[in-house]
């Protein structure tokens, strides 16, 4: 059974840093591409990052590009998603989400329909 767990959520003032984990388990990180995606009180999800399967590529958002960083550690069974430079509008409860069993190399796509598995969500508050 596909599960993920997000970690790493809390309070931050406006500039700093955060670092989100998704620990997954139940398949293997290598077959599948990883999201990371937010929804804020009365909007709509978004996708934030994600990195492909194989660790072929990544992609982010344009409100998130030169500050947030995804990777992942195949080894850990982990990703993780780097906030640097938060601003209060990045407030919202984060989820990580698979895609797969995929090619390696299958680019991945910052949409919510491809991503099957989803976790419980992780909350990221932005606020001096």
């Amino acid at each position: 059974q596909l599960q993920l767990v997000e970690s790493g959520g809390g309070l931050v003032q406006p500039g700093g840093s955060l670092r989100l984990s998704c620990v997954v388990s139940g398949f293997s990180l290598d077959f599948y591409a990883i999201g990371w995606f937010r929804q804020a009180p009365g909007k709509e999800r978004e996708g934030v990052s994600c990195i492909s399967s194989g660790n072929s590529g990544m992609d982010y958002a344009d409100s998130v590009k030169g500050r947030f960083t995804i990777s992942r550690d195949n080894a850990k069974n982990t990703v993780y998603m780097q906030m640097n430079s938060l601003i209060p509008e990045a407030t919202a409860v984060y989820y990580c989400a698979a895609d797969g069993p995929l090619l390696l190399s299958t680019p991945c796509v910052l949409r919510s329909g491809p991503f099957g598995s989803w976790g419980q969500g992780t909350q990221v508050t932005v606020s001096s």
